[in-house]
């Protein structure tokens, strides 16, 4: 059967739990045994098309629930289908691809439980790990693969793993999988899947990218739209910080060494890395994430962002769809991005299912031009203000003490008292635009009594330069 253009249905529901949508009791419990128990809009808007098997493009904006609106279904209808006893080496049901390894691990991480629950086997697969394991765990036979497209197509070529026996296909970030490095091995892989299956795609953004994928392999697809494509986070504040060149690391410093964790943006890898090193010689403990470093270091950094260990995170655009880590509540684009998609997905990061973020943007003279069209296409309202170092709106947008560590004699985590605040800065000048802010809230986790600014690193250069992000990222 030939695909069609898609068809949207309302998004409303009458459903409010998750029995209601139609989800077995053993998923039912599972969920509350972890305090799950009211369906977020994203999954009480698509679980009843997609338990009901058809095709459906479900979007939401980041941290609004797509995962379980994916995983439930997926793991409810495998549970139910008459070939659940019927595992084959190296066939696996059902196939959920991820554009990053770091996304791919958590969806796994919220799917393992529940799949345990019902008797399902799940695995993982993608690049910067041994093969060996996971050509052991497809032939041991598995329900659900959930799969990075490089190393799942290096699979499937040397006859590890064959896709013949999908009964459903899920593309998360699916926006992100139809960019051109993506796209040629999402379409090879979707080709070796059963026209007859089920294809769910899920992504912030369905654009013009998603439509090639839609129109090759979805069938008479249902669209569920549960929020408008711009940012319309209303416990999300942005603001844009316009500095001079030399006074943006000592900027990032002093917002980065609040209390909370900060996640840091930059364009490239080398300037992920740069910056890093530039914090932690500045006394604030951060670590790096992006395509150069190797899956350990990768996960260990992020475990010690998550644990607390590292207060800073700087990362390329490898975590704007990569990575959930709870209590984020300041995001930085250090290096504004080119693209409003990435400017979108990167500051989504915080104000996760309803929390409270801010997000900064810092702009240098030569840039005001393409940070203004940045905002103008993402659809935000953000106020502007040009400042100094040691500026009172810093502590305001992250409230609390600053704290440092001595970085050649502090053992990691140790905190020291704060360095002494430098002179202030000149005048500051702000413009709020005359629409309402479509960005509204506060910082309530970033509270704390009282502040320090930090001095200025000596011998602070100004970091990562402009050039875009390249490479295959997450594939192999």
């Amino acid at each position: 059967m030939a695909a069609v253009r898609p068809r949207t249905t309302p998004t409303t529901t009458t459903a409010t739990t998750f029995a209601q949508l139609g989800l077995p009791a053993q998923l039912t419990d599972a969920l509350a045994a972890a305090g799950i128990t009211e369906p977020f809009p994203i999954q009480a808007a698509t679980m009843p098309d997609s338990l009901a098997g058809r095709d459906v493009l479900g979007r939401g904006k980041t941290g609004s629930g797509k995962t379980y609106a994916f995983v439930l279904p997926v793991l409810a209808r495998l549970a139910a289908s008459t070939s659940a006893h019927k595992l084959q080496s190296g066939r696996p049901r059902a196939l959920i691809l991820a554009p990053t390894r770091e996304l791919a691990t958590q969806i796994h991480a919220s799917m393992a439980p529940l799949a345990q629950a019902l008797s399902l086997r799940t695995m993982t697969v993608f690049g910067g790990v041994g093969a060996n394991p996971q050509i052991r765990g497809l032939r041991a036979g598995v329900d659900v693969v959930v799969a990075c497209p490089g190393r799942l197509e290096d699979h499937v070529s040397a006859g590890h793993a064959s896709l013949d026996s999908i009964e459903i296909t899920v593309l998360d970030e699916a926006d992100h999988m139809a960019d051109l490095g993506f796209l040629p091995a999402v379409r090879r892989l979707l080709e070796r899947t059963p026209r007859k299956g089920q294809r769910l795609l899920f992504s912030a953004t369905l654009d013009a990218g998603v439509d090639v994928l839609v129109q090759r392999f979805l069938t008479n697809p249902v669209t569920h739209s549960v929020d408008p494509t711009t940012s319309s986070v209303t416990t999300m504040k942005h603001h844009v910080l316009h500095v001079q060149g030399d006074d943006r690391l000592p900027v990032l410093v002093d917002l980065a060494a609040a209390p909370g964790r900060t996640l840091v943006f930059t364009r490239t890898k080398h300037g992920a890395k740069k910056l890093t090193r530039q914090l932690i010689a500045a006394g604030v403990p951060a670590v790096e994430l992006h395509g150069n470093l190797a899956q350990n270091a990768r996960d260990r950094n992020l475990l010690a962002f998550s644990d607390g260990t590292a207060r800073t995170l700087v990362a390329t655009d490898i975590a704007a769809r990569g990575i959930h880590v709870d209590a984020i509540t300041l995001v930085v684009h250090a290096d504004p991005p080119v693209e409003h998609k990435a400017y979108l997905h990167r500051s989504g990061r915080t104000a996760r299912a309803g929390a409270h973020g801010t997000v900064v943007t810092l702009m240098t003279d030569d840039q005001v031009s393409d940070v203004h069209d940045l905002t103008r296409r993402a659809g935000i309202a953000a106020t502007t203000t040009r400042l100094r170092p040691g500026d009172p709106l810093l502590a305001k947008l992250a409230p609390g003490q600053r704290s440092f560590v001595t970085p050649s004699a502090a053992p990691a985590g140790r905190e020291h008292a704060p360095i002494p605040a430098p002179r202030r800065g000149g005048p500051r000048r702000s413009s709020t635009p005359q629409s309402a802010s479509s960005s509204s809230g506060h910082l309530s986790s970033r509270s704390g009594a009282g502040r320090t600014t930090p001095a200025r690193p000596s011998g602070a250069a100004a970091f990562s330069a402009g050039s875009r992000v390249s490479g295959r990222r997450g594939g192999r």
